[in-house]
């Protein structure tokens, strides 16, 4: 499950940039990931199904207009895509609670 090249040019950046707040990686949103299914549901579409390490689930999708169009190696790599985009808003939620609890423990100056 490797990161796409948009999410490497990105981290790359982020760090050339020395920001080091807490924040989500690509190898965090990948070591989200427990398993990986796919499923082809019609002539046309493609569903990627990751299921987490605490046993939720995500799905992505991927369609194309014409069945003469459709091939599974690249449904599968866009269902894929869409699929783990939501764990990045998952995992950011996450965070975001876990320092605004942290905040709320701060003693006051």
């Amino acid at each position: 499950m490797p990161c796409s090249i948009d999410d490497q040019k990105l981290e790359y950046e982020i760090q050339n940039k020395g920001l080091n707040a807490p924040r989500l990686t690509p190898a965090h949103i990948d070591s989200a990931i427990k398993d990986i299914s796919y499923h082809r549901l019609t002539d046309v579409l493609t569903v990627c199904v990751l299921t987490l390490m605490n046993g939720f689930t995500v799905t992505g999708e991927s369609a194309c207009a014409s069945p003469e169009n459709y091939n599974e190696e690249i449904g599968s790599k866009v269902a894929f895509e869409n699929a783990r985009e939501k764990i990045w808003m998952l995992e950011g939620y996450l965070l975001k609670e876990k320092l605004y609890q942290k905040s709320l423990n701060k003693p006051e100056m």
